[in-house]
C-alpha cells in the first residue's frame, strides 16, 4: 500500500490492486517490462510494484492451485467490520472478516449478490496507491454484471459518498456483461491500467506472454481492451 493520507480515500473509492499468481518471478518480468514497474518484496509476504518509485499494486503468490488466478481491487473504508455488516445486510457475502495485514491496515474479502469479489481496505499507516490515472498505473475498475439494477443498488447504498456525493469523480463503473462478454461470463470487477497508447501495449503483451481477449472497443470512460497476462490473469488497458 501507498503512504498517504487515508482521507484522501472516501469510503467506497478503489485504493489498492493486488493479483494472486501461481509465479511471482514470471509476474515481475511480465509487468515489469508490460508497465515499467519495479518490485521489492515486503514483510508481508507479498511483492509491492512501484512506478518511478510509487507504490501502484502488489503481487503475491497463490498458495492455493484452485483459487483463480485474479487481479483484485479493494475499496477504501474507515471500519471494514461496519461495512462488512452492511454488505450482509444487503445481500452480498464476507468471504474472509476483516484482518490485520502487518500495520499497513486491515482487509476483508467479499462478494456482491452476484459473486462478483472484492476487497476492502480499512487504513493503518498506509491508505492507498502512490500513483493513478497515469500510464502505468490503476485508472478504473468496471464491473460486469447480469442485473445492473441490483448492483447499482448494491454499490449506490455501500459507496454512495464516492459514486454520488458532492464533488465525486468516480473511477468505479458498472456494465451488463454482454456488452463485452459472452453472456456465461460470470459477473467481476475488471481492474484497468492506464497506457499512453493501445496497439503497443497490446504487442508488448502478446510478446510476452499474454493474449488478448478483447480488442479494443470504445467506453464512456475511454478506450479499453481485456487482456490476460501469461499465468492467465485477467485486466484492461485503459487509453484516454
Amino acid at each position: 500500500m501507498a503512504e498517504n493520507r487515508a482521507s484522501e480515500y472516501t469510503e467506497g473509492t478503489p485504493c489498492w490492486v493486488d493479483a494472486q499468481l501461481p509465479d511471482l518471478e514470471a509476474g515481475k518480468r511480465f509487468y515489469g517490462e508490460l508497465f515499467g514497474w519495479a518490485f521489492e518484496d515486503q514483510p508481508t509476504g507479498t511483492v509491492r510494484a512501484s512506478k518511478d518509485g510509487d507504490p501502484v499494486a502488489s503481487l503475491a503468490h497463490k498458495t492455493d492451485g484452485r483459487l483463480p488466478t485474479v487481479w483484485t481491487v479493494s475499496f477504501s473504508t474507515p471500519d471494514a467490520d461496519a461495512l462488512c455488516a452492511r454488505i450482509r445486510a444487503v445481500g452480498g457475502q464476507v468471504v474472509a472478516p476483516p484482518a490485520p495485514f502487518g500495520d499497513l491496515g486491515r482487509t476483508a474479502l467479499v462478494t456482491d449478490p452476484e459473486g462478483a469479489v472484492f476487497s476492502l481496505w480499512q487504513p493503518g499507516t498506509t491508505a492507498g496507491f502512490g500513483r493513478r490515472h497515469e500510464p502505468g498505473a490503476f485508472a478504473w475498475v468496471q464491473l460486469y454484471t447480469r442485473d445492473t439494477d441490483t448492483a447499482n443498488a448494491f454499490y449506490g447504498d455501500l459507496f454512495h459518498d464516492a459514486l454520488f456525493g458532492e464533488g465525486a469523480d468516480p473511477d468505479f463503473g458498472r456494465a451488463p456483461v454482454s456488452e463485452v462478454f459472452a453472456p456465461e461470463m460470470p459477473p467481476h470487477l475488471l481492474v484497468h491500467f492506464a497506457v499512453r497508447e493501445l496497439e503497443p501495449a497490446l504487442e508488448r503483451v502478446t510478446r510476452l506472454g499474454g493474449r488478448i481477449q478483447v480488442p479494443p472497443f470504445d467506453t464512456s470512460y475511454g478506450t479499453a481492451a481485456v487482456v490476460t497476462d501469461n499465468q492467465g490473469a485477467s485486466f484492461a488497458l485503459l487509453r484516454r
